[in-house]
């Protein structure tokens, strides 16, 4: 695991550290101080992941075709 600002993590890094954590809680060889924490941790983590979910899935969601079904650009999405 790493000492990284959750905020600033990658989907990818945010998802593997939270695999860590979950593996490591898993095991049960974990002091209660510490579980605590990875908790936490793993919480956190979790968040970060469901908020770049949401963010990439908006991106898509705004994508706009031409007649052809080729990419124009993207447009606001409505309600966000």
């Amino acid at each position: 695991m790493t000492d990284t600002p959750v905020e600033t993590m990658s989907f990818e890094e945010a998802m593997k550290e939270l695999e860590a954590v979950v593996n490591k809680l898993d095991s049960g060889d974990v002091p209660l101080d510490a579980s605590i924490a990875l908790y936490e941790r793993g919480a956190a983590l979790k968040k970060r992941c469901e908020e770049e979910l949401k963010r990439a899935e908006e991106k898509v969601a705004a994508i706009t075709l031409d007649a052809e079904g080729n990419p124009t650009g993207t447009k606001p999405v409505e309600g966000l």
